[in-house]
């Protein structure tokens, strides 16, 4: 069994260390195992039980146009999200990072758990689209800095490299 503990990981939380150290350990984690869902499933607990001071994380998958709910942590969660829509649709319609200090000044934001106040979403691409998110979000104002941009940026070519042809087809109707 693979287990991942606080002494496991190096660096205080929060920092480029933790955040590589999370990489690495989650780039072992999914390692020859080619089930997407499984994998994405993994990744959001080790990442839920391991970032401080969060309150959901997990993914939302592009299907048939619009994101879909997938595994995550947390509190029940809005299934579907239309492109261009609160900050998860942002990300998919810009193709980019969304950090959010406060997420009731975020026009359009879409409030599934009224006791979120900021939002980190980075766009999974996949043969030059988006084809899915990492959705992060926490109770605290301002939670998510430049460097906790940066430590999550750190993970995206591991999920950009895990097996999204096995689900994704593109433009799905």
């Amino acid at each position: 069994m693979f287990e991942i503990t606080p002494s496991t990981t190096t660096g205080a939380a929060g920092t480029l260390e933790h955040y590589h150290s999370l990489t690495s350990q989650l780039t072992a984690l999914t390692a020859g195992e080619p089930d997407i869902i499984a994998n994405l499933a993994n990744i959001s607990a080790v990442l839920f039980e391991h970032i401080d001071n969060i309150n959901w994380l997990g993914f939302y998958i592009m299907k048939h146009g619009e994101l879909v709910l997938g595994p995550f942590q947390g509190k029940v969660a809005c299934v579907r999200i239309p492109v261009g829509q609160g900050v998860c649709g942002t990300a998919v319609a810009t193709g980019a990072v969304q950090r959010v200090e406060n997420v009731h000044e975020f026009a359009g934001h879409i409030a599934c758990d009224s006791a979120s106040e900021s939002e980190l979403v980075l766009p999974i691409k996949y043969q030059g689209e988006v084809v899915a998110v990492l959705d992060i979000d926490s109770p605290n104002l301002n939670r998510f800095s430049k460097l906790d941009q940066q430590g999550f940026e750190l993970m995206l070519p591991l999920l950009e490299s895990l097996n999204w042809h096995s689900i994704w087809k593109p433009h799905a109707e």
